[in-house]
């Protein structure tokens, strides 16, 4: 009898725990962020990075398994404390993008740099939230792309158009994944 049982409740922890798979991966989030803050150089956050790998997945495995599992079934993720939960946010309210853009700009130029049309591109910092990009083509045609930091995101604009606003952790995950 005490088997079935055992079983039961083993079954009952299993599925509820594989509702977590979508969260805000508060736990790994955490841990980006003491990476991030640990050293201002990249080399210095990959190296650190690679030393704290094992933190790294423990904090996923975490996240995914139980953080993530009480953001779905109590609406708050207990790490971060926000709310609503992921799965019960729309997609447009996690990706916020202007919907009367020209196609071209609803796509990400991924080519190749070099079979790119672009002759130039600099960065100029016009306050302590603002820094534009400022783009030549071969052709002679010019674009700035302009982000404004926000709240909790920053907010991109190409020639003064508003394009997406992208969270401060999209942009973080980002980054990482480029160190």
């Amino acid at each position: 009898m005490t088997k079935v049982a055992l079983k039961a409740v083993a079954m009952a922890v299993l599925a509820t725990s594989l509702t977590g798979c979508i969260g805000q991966m508060g736990t790994s989030a955490a841990v980006t962020k003491l990476n991030l803050s640990a050293v201002d150089n990249r080399y210095g956050r990959a190296g650190l990075f690679m030393l704290l790998s094992p933190v790294y997945g423990i904090a996923a495995t975490a996240d995914v398994f139980i953080f993530n599992s009480i953001e779905f079934w109590t609406g708050r993720n207990p790490i971060t404390g926000k709310s609503p939960a992921v799965a019960d946010m729309p997609v447009e309210a996690i990706f916020k993008v202007n919907g009367k853009l020209d196609k071209q700009l609803t796509t990400a130029p991924l080519a190749s740099v070099r079979h790119s049309d672009i002759e130039q591109a600099y960065f100029a910092q016009v306050d302590g939230n603002t820094l534009d990009m400022y783009v030549t083509y071969k052709d002679g045609e010019t674009a700035v792309l302009r982000g404004e930091k926000a709240q909790d995101g920053v907010n991109f604009y190409l020639d003064g158009q508003f394009v997406t606003t992208v969270s401060l952790d999209e942009l973080t995950q980002y980054a990482n994944s480029w160190s």
